[in-house]
């Protein structure tokens, strides 16, 4: 770049200021202000060839989300989950690791376009022409294990005055407000959707969060529940029973929150999932056949676990899957300053009921004669029960035909350590640090995951 005057306007940063502040009272999501920002704040003049920002999320899977912005080619993001990973030499010496186990909330360095780099991530930022790097830790309030981190770049030649400087922190502080109503917004949508489901979240940010709001639907119903839990837990213990069960429902249950399904709860080492539909055949039908697709989903993906357990000399895990449908209620139940988002009704009561019937039959799968009759295909009769509070017996089928070969898809198994990010990298180092107790370190910013740049 050609020589950049020492001076910033002003007027223009104070018209980027301005547009955070509506941009955050419209409830734009952090990507629309962060990609705002950095375009915003290089048109004002400043001479930033590269941001690089990351927000602690406080969400249930992800430690943080980072976004990168250059110049010449926008933005990228990327979301770092907990996961604990390997602890090569260069995560130790990356500026961000410096600047947390220092306790500083300021680290600027020049980057010579030759000689011995202070930290090897500067080498790759020389590559992009950077001069001068000026990197940063806000916290969202005291004590507190959200808020932002991040670098600012320049490939300017004379570097960062001590106006640019000013400007930057100033404009960080502004950034970080507009941030954080941004990650509160998101923290409230993950949580939310995490724990209650992507619908029923949805619904309660809407406002349906008084005692006894709620609504009917008619859904496909799948019920699904692990066998012989109990005397796995007693035989080998709290975590070894946890771990199974994380991998039973990650085996069995992810096919049932896709293609029109959704898991409306765990029920202990059970679940619940519907597939919305409307009450004439077509509509029925769809949501059925999307149901026991999903079924046959799930049965080879356990096949799958099964095979890798016993290759580990582990027991194998069965279930049962009861199927039906029918009308379902479900809405805010329980005291007035305790609720639970949850769903009921005659048909919910009637698919639990059917699933315990594959004990019975010894059968992973049986199905109501309402949904057998919606699928269609070949089914056979186990037989007629009456069902607990049901007038009259229901036919009790399960699918004549074993299920379909099905490839099991990619992405079934967790990311393996090796393939971690390099924030994930430093702040499990970090992490791990204090609390072996080799060095003191900073109270926030720990449950983070930002970049190693």
């Amino acid at each position: 770049m050609g020589t950049i005057e020492s001076s910033v306007s002003s007027i223009l940063l104070d018209r980027v200021a301005e547009w955070l502040t509506n941009s955050s009272l419209a409830g734009d999501d952090l990507e629309t202000i962060v990609r705002g920002f950095c375009e915003r704040i290089a048109s004002a003049g400043l001479p930033i060839a590269r941001v690089h920002l990351t927000f602690s999320m406080l969400h249930p899977l992800y430690d943080a989300l980072s976004f990168t912005w250059r110049r010449a080619s926008g933005v990228t993001i990327e979301g770092y989950r907990h996961t604990v990973g390997q602890k090569p030499d260069r995560f130790l010496q990356s500026p961000y690791y410096y600047l947390l186990d220092n306790n500083l909330q300021h680290i600027r360095r020049r980057i010579p376009a030759e000689g011995p780099a202070e930290f090897p991530v500067f080498n790759d930022l020389r590559q992009e022409g950077i001069t001068d790097y000026l990197a940063f830790v806000q916290p969202f309030g005291d004590g507190s294990v959200q808020g932002m981190m991040g670098s600012w770049s320049t490939d300017s030649h004379v570097g960062f005055s001590d106006d640019m400087i000013e400007a930057l922190l100033r404009m960080q502080n502004h950034l970080a407000v507009a941030a954080k109503m941004a990650v509160l917004g998101k923290l409230a949508n993950n949580m939310l959707t995490t724990y209650l489901g992507g619908d029923a979240g949805k619904r309660v940010l809407n406002g349906q969060i008084r005692r006894g709001d709620g609504e009917t639907i008619r859904a496909a119903l799948v019920m699904g529940d692990m066998r012989q839990s109990t005397v796995y837990a007693e035989k080998e213990g709290r975590q070894a029973y946890i771990d199974t069960l994380n991998q039973f429902f990650d085996a069995i249950a992810a096919p049932f929150n896709r293609n029109g399904g959704e898991i409306l709860s765990f029920l202990g080492d059970g679940f619940l999932a519907v597939y919305p539909c409307g009450r004439h055949k077509d509509p029925s039908k769809i949501a059925c056949q999307a149901a026991l697709t999903a079924v046959h989903q799930a049965q080879a993906r356990v096949a799958e676990l099964n095979r890798e357990r016993l290759e580990q000399g582990l027991s194998k895990v069965s279930y049962g899957i009861g199927l039906h449908v029918g009308n379902v209620m479900f809405g805010n139940v329980g005291l007035k300053d305790r609720l639970t988002f949850s769903a009921f009704g005659s048909a919910v009561n009637e698919v639990q009921r059917l699933q315990s019937l594959t004990k019975k039959y010894s059968s992973e799968v049986v199905a109501s004669q309402a949904f057998a009759g919606y699928c269609g295909g070949e089914w056979h009769t186990l037989g007629e029960e009456k069902l607990r509070g049901v007038r009259q017996k229901v036919t009790v089928l399960q699918p004549r035909i074993a299920a379909p070969a099905i490839h099991v898809e990619e992405g079934f198994h967790e990311v393996a350590p090796a393939a971690l990010s390099e924030a994930e990298q430093v702040i499990m180092l970090h992490r791990d640090a204090r609390r072996q107790a080799v060095k003191p370190a900073v109270e926030t910013f720990v449950q983070q995951g930002p970049d190693a740049r």
